[in-house]
């Protein structure tokens, strides 16, 4: 991607928010953002490097070699932003294993091919199948990580050891609480107490809050000569170095174990780096990419004497936390540990470890959010939180994540083999109601269900399945013969069987009508608005307890949707949201006047949802064909005084926008936009920066609970982009979502 250097030719760059795409990263950012943010995560990464090296078996250098190469290989050619790659707990019985069988200077040798068997897998682009875990798993891998963490890092605190496993741990908790150090106890305490108070002070989160609890913390451990345990380096770092050797043993073991290595590092990147989306709102991860990127720095690592690296939740998500906003935090945290183990090994082993166990028990308690909880109750998707959240801490990150993952599955397996069926009387008249999903798994029900209509009584079936399997359907058309032949009559829609049977109706009800749009139909033969409610109220069953709820509790949308009035635009297919989740305002062109141009119906819509409903996002979405742009451009507009003429002039900034915008291409196509469609795409951006105009939009974005969304969609290619405010404006709104920026950002 290129960038205009010039303000005259293109809309004014939007300043940089946490992973950003790196465009216009200028130095400001980094030295204010990513310089501090690194040095807390290289604070944190140099003793973990060193406790997971010496828990593996490897030599204490190995470790730091990974966290070199993790953060400058991995930061660099990754694609997640914000993730911090190293040496890893979740690979440490693996490792200790390899090097039990083959011995260290082999194990860097399978590290080696590991990193190369990445690289294809993430060239085959199967990294994004990540993509389809269940937020509750991620989440529960969140919450189980930050509890290990925390009940580890709490036993430094306390002045002991950590224990490998959150059960020793836990059931060695008693005895350390009897024999703690009350030096490091009081260094924990205080860091503790730095953490929590700091980001509260007035304009004091410009410096992040575990930094200056690490600094402050040593300085005072080293005049009051606090008698703790401090960070312990090697001495001569580098003549610790082992290199590679290939390993000896039958081709069967060597391959198994580089299958290992390699896959159990991805899976662990990969939901890390997921993970990691979910802690910001900036640009999402290529996980193809980050499978790459994690490739070579493992053969790269490997081929220095290092361990495995995948990235790390803890190291990302202190990155996030310190307020990281660009990769260059990550290389710069690599960079950071070469430098200071080779130059000044003897500041770092100033530190506490009680001090940076702190950091850690904070940051994992922070992992547990109780926002994540509510939501996931909301959705009936807390056993999965919890199975999985438990699994990780008592079993592991790979059996957590297994056991989250089938409990899951089986439920949506439940969900989709769960049909309705009643039979209910009425006037003699015997109807039967087939809701949901049916396959054989639920025949049984089926026909004890039909089982207790009386014979020879008329009776009418009422099927609106999703679908239908063959089993179903010959049970069905068995129990109709039979009661036809004992003298009952039975009433059924063929044609809703034959969709069922074929899934057609997998599809939502209220697209019936114009599922098949390229025939033309005559004005008598389109279903009417009368038609449609029925037909709406008549299968309405099943959203009817949702509706309730909505009405009960009141409406709290998570955005709002400013649209054009477009016929052809419809907010909720293109988002696929539902009720209750979308504020919405429709109008000519998608505009929004800027504050105190007597528009005051888009303003009290936006102050509403803004102030009232507390949205967390508004979107501005454009699209093709628009008539407002094709209005703009056309020398024969409405004639002076209409009412169309007038709000068409709230246009004229953007077509002035437009003509000293370059040309702007599809992603996807790569055809070059129509002026009209160009038109379209700039307006967008014009009408986020005249959002910034409300001073309710500038205050929420300052407290960093708004951002703003420019959105483009192309009716023929039924597909969303999103829209920047720099080149190339339009980008794939599956690969990369970034914000179009903040008014924290104005």
């Amino acid at each position: 991607m290129t960038t205009s250097e010039s303000p005259s030719h293109s809309p004014p760059a939007a300043p940089v928010t946490p992973g950003q795409p790196p465009e216009r990263v200028s130095w400001s950012v980094i030295l204010r953002h990513d310089l501090p943010a690194s040095l807390v995560v290289f604070l944190i990464a140099v003793p973990l490097s060193l406790g997971i090296a010496a828990a593996s078996g490897a030599p204490l250098i190995a470790g730091l070699v990974a966290a070199v190469v993790g953060g400058i290989v991995a930061g660099a050619l990754g694609g997640s932003p914000l993730q911090v790659s190293g040496p890893a707990a979740g690979l440490t019985v693996v490792v200790a294993g390899l090097v039990a069988q083959f011995g260290w200077a082999a194990t860097a040798a399978i590290t080696c091919a590991a990193g190369v068997v990445q690289i294809l897998l993430g060239v085959t682009r199967i990294g994004r199948l990540a993509l389809s875990l269940s937020p509750a798993v991620v989440h529960g891998m969140l919450a189980g990580i930050g509890v290990t963490i925390a009940v580890q890092q709490l036993h430094v605190v306390l002045g002991g050891r950590a224990q490998s496993s959150l059960i020793a741990n836990v059931a060695g908790l008693p005895e350390q609480l009897m024999t703690h150090r009350p030096g490091s106890v009081l260094v924990g305490v205080v860091t503790v107490l730095i953490l929590l108070v700091w980001p509260k002070l007035p304009k004091a989160r410009i410096i992040p809050a575990p930094l200056v609890a690490v600094v402050t913390v040593t300085a005072l451990a080293a005049v009051f000569m606090v008698d703790v345990t401090r960070v312990d380096l090697p001495n001569a770092p580098l003549k610790e170095l082992v290199f590679p050797v290939l390993p000896k043993g039958g081709a069967l073991e060597i391959a198994t174990a580089v299958l290992t290595v390699a896959l159990v590092a991805s899976v662990e990147s990969l939901l890390s780096a997921v993970a990691v989306d979910k802690l910001h709102r900036g640009k999402r991860s290529n996980l193809d990419r980050e499978l790459v990127g994690q490739g070579v720095a493992n053969a790269v690592s490997g081929a220095l004497g290092g361990m495995p690296v995948t990235g790390v939740i803890v190291r990302s998500s202190t990155n996030v936390a310190a307020g990281a906003h660009t990769r260059a935090s990550a290389i710069l945290h690599g960079f950071w540990i070469a430098v200071f183990v080779l130059a000044a090994g003897a500041m770092l082993e100033l530190i506490p470890m009680a001090a940076l166990a702190g950091v850690l028990l904070v940051t994992g308690l922070r992992l547990v959010q109780l926002a994540h909880i509510r939501t996931l109750r909301r959705h009936d998707e807390l056993l999965v939180y919890v199975v999985t959240a438990a699994g990780v801490a008592v079993l592991g990150l790979a059996e957590g994540v297994l056991a989250g993952l089938a409990l899951a599955l089986a439920r949506v397996l439940y969900r989709l083999a769960r049909a309705t069926v009643t039979a209910t009387e009425q006037d003699g008249m015997w109807t039967v109601q087939i809701r949901g999903t049916l396959v054989f798994l639920g025949v049984a029900s089926l026909i004890r269900t039909l089982r207790t209509i009386p014979v020879g009584t008329p009776v009418r079936i009422d099927l609106q399945a999703d679908h239908l399997d063959h089993a179903a359907y010959e049970a069905i058309e068995d129990w109709r013969r039979g009661h036809l032949a004992r003298g009952g009559s039975v009433e059924l829609n063929r044609a809703a069987f034959r969709a069922a049977l074929q899934s057609d109706s997998a599809r939502p009800r209220w697209l019936h009508p114009w599922q098949h749009s390229q025939v033309v139909l005559e004005p008598d033969q389109r279903i009417s608005m009368l038609d449609g409610i029925r037909e709406f109220e008549a299968s309405a069953d099943s959203i009817r307890p949702m509706m309730a709820k909505l009405a009960a509790d009141g409406q709290r949308p998570t955005q709002l949707f400013i649209t054009c009035a477009d016929s052809r635009i419809v907010p909720n297919m293109i988002t696929t949201t539902g009720p209750g989740d979308q504020f919405c305002v429709r109008n000519v062109g998608n505009l929004v006047p800027p504050y105190g141009s007597n528009s005051a119906s888009v303003a009290a819509t936006i102050e509403y949802a803004v102030e009232v409903l507390g949205v967390a996002s508004i979107v501005v979405c454009g699209h093709s064909h628009c008539g407002a742009t094709n209005a703009a451009l056309d020398a024969e507009q409405p004639g002076e005084g209409s009412a169309l003429k007038n709000w068409l002039r709230h246009l004229e900034a953007s077509v002035r926008r437009s003509a000293v915008v370059p040309d702007i291409i599809d992603p996807v196509t790569g055809v070059k936009l129509s002026p009209a469609d160009k038109l379209s795409v700039t307006n967008v951006a014009v009408q986020l920066e005249n959002l910034r105009s409300f001073d309710c939009v500038q205050q929420a974005g300052k407290e960093g609970r708004l951002e703003l969304v420019g959105l483009w969609f192309d009716i023929g290619a039924a597909a969303a982009r999103l829209v920047l405010e720099r080149e190339p404006y339009l980008v794939r709104a599956d690969e990369e979502l970034a914000t179009t920026g903040t008014p924290a950002d104005c």
